[in-house]
């Protein structure tokens, strides 16, 4: 499992925008991490990746924001407002495990469960862990599962 240290937003987001020039359509980027981890700065920098030019901002109230003009489209989940699979499913967001672009989805684990889950798929997922070090600093650690 490959771990990076990163020791700013831009590092993070440089991060991502390199995971966005090589995505290809239907990855699923499942995000996880506590407040604060950067997973939103990720999702920035993958956007760019993608060349999406425009605003990214985290969908906390909406739980999904469409970008659309770049190579492919992003849709970028925030499940933090839901709490069990039953809501997630409820709220028509299966859909999203097979994205017509990329998915990224913050606060994954509660809809995906822990990684183990994720092995026998076959969508591609990208499982990543963002970690609080400092202020500054993360610890990203991801794996790749299905197709």
């Amino acid at each position: 499992m490959p771990i990076i240290v990163t020791r700013s937003p831009a590092e993070t987001e440089a991060l991502g925008e390199s995971w966005g020039r090589s995505a290809e359509r239907g990855l699923v980027i499942a995000l996880s991490g506590d407040l604060g981890a950067g997973k939103t700065q990720l999702v920035k920098g993958l956007a760019r990746g993608l060349d999406f030019a425009g605003r990214v901002h985290s969908p906390t109230f909406t739980l999904v924001n469409e970008y659309a003009g770049g190579r492919l489209t992003l849709f970028h989940l925030d499940l933090y407002r839901l709490e069990t699979v039953e809501q997630i499913s409820a709220a028509g967001l299966d859909e999203y495990l097979r994205p017509e672009g990329v998915a990224v989805i913050e606060w994954a684990e509660r809809w995906l469960g822990d990684e183990s889950s994720t092995s026998d798929t076959s969508t591609p997922v990208r499982r990543v862990r963002l970690e609080v070090l400092s202020e500054t600093e993360r610890r990203i650690s991801y794996e790749d599962f299905g197709a």
